[in-house]
């Protein structure tokens, strides 16, 4: 951030404890933004090569980036007060991209740093609360009733028919 005085929040490559990359950044999230993210990962983990390759490569390949991962990153203070700090209907998941868009909003850059690497134990904190995926799919709701509301009345359709919880 020292050398980049127009970025506001910076991010690190993650990596799992096996060394597999995260996309820990991504352009905005949108439905088939979300669709080409999940599928990309799952070609990945089962070792389809040219998926793999892919991956690697965007994960070694730093820049700009509509967001990157809250799991770990930094924000300088000004920016952070500038936009309200992190919006509290998101809980755990997506205030993280919510943040990145609003220093969008505001100008500002956001950097991914692939130099910098991170072993991320994905899944640590919501393995201990039984209802993280409710809560979860609420931040999801919140981030497309705030940045897609044209599509927020269909995923809130799609999570009931498909069974999924979504927390009050």
């Amino acid at each position: 951030l020292e050398r980049n005085p127009d970025a506001a929040v910076a991010g690190p490559r993650l990596v799992d404890a096996t060394g597999a990359a995260e996309l820990s950044f991504g352009p905005r999230i949108s439905p088939w933004g979300e669709l080409r993210q999940k599928l990309l990962m799952t070609l990945y983990h089962r070792g389809v090569p040219p998926v793999v390759r892919h991956v690697e490569r965007r994960s070694h390949d730093a820049g700009d980036r509509a967001w990157v991962s809250g799991a770990c990153l930094l924000v300088r203070r000004a920016d952070l007060e500038a936009v309200g700090g992190l919006d509290e209907r998101f809980f755990m998941y997506t205030e993280d991209v919510d943040l990145c868009m609003a220093m969008h909003k505001r100008g500002r850059k956001v950097l991914y740093v692939a130099q910098a690497e991170i072993l991320h134990h994905r899944g640590r904190s919501a393995a201990t609360n039984p209802a993280t995926e409710g809560l979860r799919r609420k931040s999801q709701l919140a981030y497309y009733e705030k940045h897609h509301r044209r599509w927020a009345g269909l995923l809130r359709l799609y999570l009931t028919a498909t069974g999924r919880p979504v927390a009050d």
